[in-house]
């Protein structure tokens, strides 16, 4: 069991250590550096080694330790309310593609977790997407009408096995669910060897472009024929993708029932968004998500674990909640992942960005269309998820609206923290945009009565920080990049720590 004074997610909680070295700085060059030892990063640096590429897997923290390690972990095709909308901004075809895709990312995970052998808990499960609301069930059988449309196997259900009344449900058959971790960590381990290499705590810091790019590491440079950029958002974004996507947090827990915990993955299209699945099959621990917000907008964010868990008390026998945890992903303008070349017309640099919460089956189908593009093999669904696409009309409105938020947080934050309190006016465990020598400092006082001081202006693009009160951490509302206390970075775009400030005279 957890302790919940850390917010500690269960996969991370119940997988083996890493202990993949450093970059030496050596001058390797292989055909493929992967940049990210997330799902994404560890399938397609797995699926290019078996293509015949030499590869070297770049992780600035340890495999599986950032958003894999605090995801939901379902596999499955069904994205909530997903293909009617498809359908109507990208035509039927569109929307089969997006669901062949999955379905098809869905059999490559599976596959691999046969072929190598991985103890995961990989299982088959049904998943649906529910509606407590009359008013919403015209919603729910448009949805189970475009899925079928798209060859997917799709249905109305009313009961489905939750312990309160429902008005309807999409529901997908031989859906899945699996330990996130300890699939990335049986990838890895497949990685490594043979020419190719996996290496932990090694910060990319910048890309040259070139013919071959090389990628600057705080060890070092990589040459690299081909780089990958699986960071979630691109730390070197020459194409603004900061601009075509926005940064959401969701909330999650994992806790002991008083009985059996649901028979499959469940997602509420209610706009009080709750997703339940099992931790395996057939036990009476559930793993239980939602709260959404955008990063840097939720207010005091330990109300929202609160507002989880009190849900999950309403509606379930309760006996305790075990871990709790957090994570982020990117919401694309068009609702569709961007994937591909990074740069029109430069073959070299390839992205997978913006998977919208549901990055377990888009990782596998990014690590097929980059493991295609990267080897020259024709893929069907390139054109659909093509990072340098124009978005289509419907994407305006979502695009208009997060890059209008942004402008206002660079003005009114400024606005707002004309004159920021002094720093000595901290209690213990709180922090703000504090007054330091005449400057705005990020400021923490921790349980122990100790300051620490850093920079408030997110080295991004200079947004300023905002605090996390349930990770402790600093986070920018604007792009998403997260600090610790102290500075560190812990997500990007960001390469570069909040600089410490010092407190001789504060």
């Amino acid at each position: 069991m957890g302790s919940l004074d850390e917010n500690v997610s269960y996969w991370m909680a119940t997988a083996p250590e890493t202990g993949f070295p450093r970059y030496t700085g050596d001058d390797l060059k292989v055909d493929v550096a992967v940049l990210g030892g997330g799902i994404t990063g560890v399938m397609t640096a797995l699926l290019l080694k078996q293509a015949g590429a030499s590869v070297a897997l770049v992780e600035a923290g340890r495999v599986a330790c950032g958003v894999t390690g605090h995801t939901t972990a379902k596999v499955t095709s069904l994205h909530g309310l997903i293909y009617a909308e498809l359908t109507r901004t990208f035509g039927e075809q569109g929307a089969r593609i997006y669901g062949e895709a999955n379905q098809a990312g869905l059999a490559l995970i599976e596959g691999l977790t046969e072929q190598l052998g991985i103890d995961c808990d990989f299982e088959h499960l049904p998943a649906f997407t529910y509606t407590e609301d009359p008013g919403r069930v015209s919603a729910i059988e448009a949805e189970v009408e475009a899925a079928q449309r798209a060859s997917l196997p799709a249905s109305f259900s009313s009961n489905i096995g939750l312990p309160f009344q429902v008005q309807g449900a999409v529901r997908f058959e031989q859906q899945a669910q699996f330990h996130p971790r300890k699939f990335c960590l049986g990838l890895a381990n497949a990685i490594d060897g043979d020419g190719c290499h996996v290496f932990e705590q090694t910060r990319a810091l910048n890309i040259r472009v070139g013919f071959p790019p090389a990628v600057k590491t705080q060890h070092g440079d990589l040459r690299a024929e081909h780089v990958v950029l699986a960071t979630h958002l691109p730390f070197f974004d020459p194409t603004a993708f900061f601009a075509k996507t926005s940064p959401s947090r969701s909330y999650a827990a994992a806790v002991t029932l008083g009985g059996p915990a649901p028979g499959g993955m469940y997602l509420s299209a209610d706009p009080a968004t709750r997703s339940v699945r099992p931790v395996v099959a057939d036990s009476n621990q559930a793993v239980m998500a939602g709260e959404e917000h955008k990063v840097g907008h939720g207010g005091d964010t330990r109300t929202h674990y609160q507002a989880l868990e009190t849900w999950a008390r309403e509606r379930f026998q309760v006996r305790s909640v075990d871990y709790r945890w957090s994570a982020q992903d990117y919401l694309p303008a068009d609702k569709v992942p961007y994937i591909g070349r990074l740069i029109p017309g430069y073959g070299r640099l390839h992205v997978a960005t913006g998977f919208k919460k549901w990055g377990m089956t888009h990782s596998a189908v990014a690590a097929m269309l980059l493991r295609d593009q990267i080897t020259g093999r024709p893929n069907p669904w390139s054109g659909f998820f093509k990072a340098t696409r124009l978005s289509p009309l419907a994407s305006v409105k979502e695009f208009t609206i997060h890059n209008l938020d942004v402008s206002l947080r660079f003005v009114g934050d400024r606005l707002q923290t004309l004159l920021p309190p002094p720093l000595q006016e901290l209690a213990r465990g709180e922090a703000g945009i504090c007054q330091l020598n005449g400057e705005k400092v990020a400021a923490y006082r921790d349980q122990d009565d100790r300051l620490h001081a850093v920079s408030a202006r997110c080295t991004h693009l200079g947004c300023l920080v905002v605090w996390n009160t349930a990770e402790r951490t600093w986070d920018c509302p604007c792009h998403g990049s997260r600090y610790t206390y102290d500075g560190q970075v812990i997500q990007g775009p960001a390469v570069d720590g909040l600089a410490p400030r010092r407190l001789d005279e504060a």
